[in-house]
């Protein structure tokens, strides 16, 4: 049974229908889009996030011409949905399907690349742009707002990067996109949460108390995340749900997920950071005092709500792009808005560039060992993956240069186009081209070396052979060739971040998990979604 054009832009420009009308059609278009995306997987070019956005902007452009462009209310992008209802599922199943033991032996260089990396492309974004806007005669902005420009900008998004990397051939530089894609958007939005509240003149004062905003926020987040996720697993431990009901399991830990993330914007914190530490503390120790069944389920679940929520934002971000009363605003002024657009992609390449390959000199400058030294080409990869936008900035924009999602000022709307502009650009051009770009760094012989290199690797043998309980074992490798144990402090210098895993491991067997339960050291094993 099929509709007539007219009738359909009868019903949706009716009050009352319009939200039930935009439901039916999204879940009707992610349908979709799951659907394409299948038979489009093994492409050479496509991918399910360019696919969603070709399907929003195709949408967009039906919508607009059946009804005249009168109900651009669909078309708005919401950031209070993105931030309240989409976000969480992703970064919350991000951390509860993460390695975590190559998580945490790169935690070091994954955080350089997430903070340092991100206020390089900041400062790069926040002062060019001031410095070439006023070529342009742009001088009605003020400070507050470049840095702003700058924190909006800097939050990349790697999912185009990730679905083509493959985490079990290539697990160092699948850890090092992984961990530096949700550490650079915890940073982007703790940056531009930070910058709301300060005075739009920077001064030394300034900074400092930036600063450690900056400081307090990320700690605290992460405190928060850990502490809710360990009552998570000390509560299910305890009451053991299981025994009467999987279901039980299964909503608590749903809930208790979304609690830790809610209550960050209750306390004015980073939820990003929040749920993804929850997220992992869970997949440490709640996972594995629920039952068998419910262990199915909840993976089952949790990876579900992200891949739809993924699809959705980008759906959601493609049709916004479309939206005719931001276009109308800045018709009167084409050339200004092509021209900051081309400087804000300009300085985000550079950002980038600048922030990927100073880190990667110092990261090889502080590594002897060949093997943990990051080449030219997974540098290139690294590069490339950062240089997509996603829907953080577009919510961010929307959140300070729009109110409810409507703007009339010309400067502000040009900030809006010039935001979703840089985003449709950089995933669809540089997210069609990603495909043929990994496979050609990553060559079959450097993948299977990738591989080999962590668990071959000569060097992690000083650190093994520290612990009492391999002391025997290691003294017979090599031909009864006995192994110099070195000193903890010794070990602590040269290897810093395997030394504090060590430790750590002791700790967590003496202590954690005879309160908080636990299982492996691993993620919920992930053939079990398959």
């Amino acid at each position: 049974m099929s509709l007539k054009l007219d009738s359909v832009s009868t019903l949706l420009n009716e009050p009352d229908a319009a939200p039930v009308h935009s439901v039916t059609l999204f879940v009707a278009l992610v349908s979709a889009c799951i659907v394409i995306g299948h038979l489009l997987q093994k492409t050479r070019w496509m991918n399910q996030s360019v696919t969603a956005l070709a399907f929003g902007l195709c949408t967009a452009t039906v919508i607009i011409l059946t009804t005249n462009g009168k109900i651009s209310d669909i078309l708005l992008f919401d950031e209070d949905l993105f931030f309240i209802c989409l976000l969480p599922p992703i970064i919350f199943n991000a951390g509860f399907q993460v390695k975590k033991k190559q998580f945490f032996q790169n935690f070091i260089i994954i955080n350089l690349f997430g903070v340092v990396g991100t206020l390089i492309s900041f400062g790069i974004i926040s002062i060019g742009s001031a410095k070439l806007f006023m070529k342009f005669g742009l001088t009605f902005w003020d400070q507050g707002d470049f840095l702003a420009l700058g924190a909006i900008l800097s939050a990349t998004d790697t999912v185009c990067t990730l679905q083509v990397l493959n985490q079990e051939d290539t697990p160092l530089l699948y850890s090092l996109v992984f961990g530096e894609g949700v550490v650079n958007d915890a940073t982007s939005i703790v940056l531009f949460n930070a910058i709301q509240k300060f005075s739009v003149h920077v001064t030394p004062d300034t900074v400092m108390q930036f600063t450690g905003s900056f400081l307090y926020l990320f700690s605290l987040s992460t405190l928060l995340g850990i502490a809710v996720g360990l009552m998570s697993a000390y509560i299910i431990r305890e009451l053991y749900f299981g025994r009467h009901s999987t279901d039980r399991e299964v909503a608590l830990m749903i809930l208790m997920a979304y609690l830790s993330y809610v209550m960050a914007d209750l306390f004015q914190l980073s939820g990003i950071l929040t749920v993804f530490f929850c997220g992992i503390v869970m997949s440490h120790y709640t996972w594995h005092n629920i039952t068998e069944s419910s262990r199915v389920t909840t993976k089952h679940t949790f990876a579900t709500l992200s891949f739809i929520s993924e699809t959705f934002i980008f759906l959601y971000v493609g049709m916004d792009a479309l939206d005719m009363e931001k276009w109308k605003i800045v018709k009167g002024s084409p050339g200004t808005s092509v021209a900051v657009s081309s400087t804000l992609l300009g300085l985000v390449l550079v950002g980038r560039a600048a922030s990927v390959f100073s880190v990667s000199f110092l990261s090889n400058l502080a590594n002897d060992s060949p093997i943990d030294k990051i080449g030219f080409k997974q540098q290139v990869t690294i590069w490339w993956a950062g240089l997509m936008r996603g829907a953080v900035s577009v919510a961010l924009a929307y959140n300070k240069f729009t109110s409810s999602g409507h703007t009339q000022r010309p400067k502000n709307a040009i900030m809006i186009t010039s935001t979703i502009t840089i985003v449709l650009f950089s995933n669809v051009v540089f997210g069609l081209l990603t495909k043929p770009l990994v496979r050609l760094m990553l060559q079959p012989r450097e993948e299977s070396s990738e591989i080999s290199s962590p668990k071959s690797s000569s060097a992690l043998l000083p650190l093994l052979a520290n612990g009492q309980d391999l002391a025997s074992e290691l003294d017979s490798v090599g031909g009864g060739i006995s192994i110099r144990r070195p000193s903890s402090l010794t070990m602590l210098i040269t290897k810093p971040t395997s030394t504090v895993h060590y430790y750590w491991r002791k700790f967590d067997n003496a202590v954690m998990r005879p309160i908080f339960g636990g299982g492996g050291e691993e993620s919920p094993p992930n053939d079990i979604l398959h």
